[in-house]
């Protein structure tokens, strides 16, 4: 059985979560992190010299990095049609999804930890002014997109790009501040709520 090293409150740990929801893989979990066991204990470091959630060890395959483990599991457990294999087609899919942990992670990072968390270190107004401008900047690429696919972010039907890109709306939409209007980002984030992955793992009162 696929074991899933992780606490469920981290976005990349959910990420895994909605995965195995969307392929039907049965798995366990074992809370690692922030308030819980320490990521730097030798045992983690063994499997993620990083000590950074999530991992998974799938039979003695062990893997980290949120992305590279959606990939995986699709390619292992019958996930074509969330990741198809013509190469054009799955050139969309990767360029959302990476997209998603090069540009709009980066963005959202200082306001979340100011708005969100809470964070002391992260006090500072004009840097979270600038945060939340460089968001919105990245949301509205998103809303562009959205409103050419009229559904999901990489075309008419649901990829593996959507469940990164979908975790991070939900955050926009969970952190506290005065959000542009972006109507095919607001409707996006509702088309999601149909999936029952989404709802336990990403519209679940966790931003």
């Amino acid at each position: 059985m696929l074991t899933i090293y992780g606490r469920d409150n981290s976005i990349n740990v959910r990420k895994v979560l909605w995965a195995c929801a969307e392929l039907g893989i049965e798995y366990r979990r074992e809370d690692w992190g922030i308030g819980f066991r320490s990521t730097r204990e030798p045992a983690f470091l063994g499997m993620n010299p990083n000590a950074m959630v999530p991992v998974v060890d799938d039979d003695g395959f062990v893997l980290w990095e949120s992305n590279t483990i959606l990939r995986y599991l699709a390619g292992q457990y019958g996930g074509a049609a969330l990741y198809p294999a013509a190469p054009r087609e799955r050139a969309r899919v990767d360029q959302w999804i990476d997209w998603q942990a090069s540009d709009l992670n980066r963005a959202w990072s200082y306001a979340f930890m100011a708005l969100v968390r809470k964070s002391p270190a992260h006090g500072d107004a004009q840097q979270l002014a600038a945060s939340i401008d460089n968001w919105g900047g990245f949301m509205r690429v998103l809303e562009q997109q959205l409103q050419q696919t009229g559904a999901y972010v990489a075309g008419d039907a649901f990829t593996l790009a959507d469940i990164p890109v979908g975790l991070s709306v939900n955050r926009w939409f969970g952190t506290p501040f005065q959000h542009p209007e972006l109507p095919a980002v607001a409707a996006y984030y509702e088309l999601l709520t149909q999936r029952p992955g989404f709802r336990s793992f990403g519209r679940n009162g966790m931003a």
